[in-house]
């Protein structure tokens, strides 16, 4: 399972919450679902909270934070409503190369410890 954190108080607030039920999910009815990584999102580099969030949670969740981290772009928010994906929608934004540099981190992850 792939963790999308917006960078907002209220998503980081939730977070423990999210987990537990995964933890009850796992007890009860699918004990090999695993969460492969949080991605931090709609990060804002201007913007404090945002950079306090993502020390948090990669304070408390080390490993599981994935190193990159997609940023708020209009681009990114656009894609949806003319029915594609960021990276064919605006291949050249900087929100497209940041989920192309997801995908490359997660093959690096994979290779170093395969799925199980």
């Amino acid at each position: 399972m792939l963790i999308p954190l917006q960078c907002e108080y209220y998503a980081l607030e939730g977070l423990g919450s999210l987990y537990r039920t995964i933890e009850k999910i796992r007890e009860s009815l699918n004990p090999s679902l695993r969460v492969e990584g949080v991605l931090l999102t709609m990060f804002d580099s201007r913007n404090n909270l945002s950079h306090q969030v993502a020390a948090e949670a990669r304070e408390n969740l080390n490993s599981q934070v994935y190193q990159t981290i997609i940023p708020r772009n209009v681009r990114l928010s656009e894609s949806p409503s003319f029915g594609k994906p960021a990276i064919l929608y605006a291949v050249s934004s900087r929100g497209a190369a940041s989920y192309l540099e997801l995908a490359k981190e997660m093959v690096s992850r994979w290779s170093v410890s395969p799925i199980r």
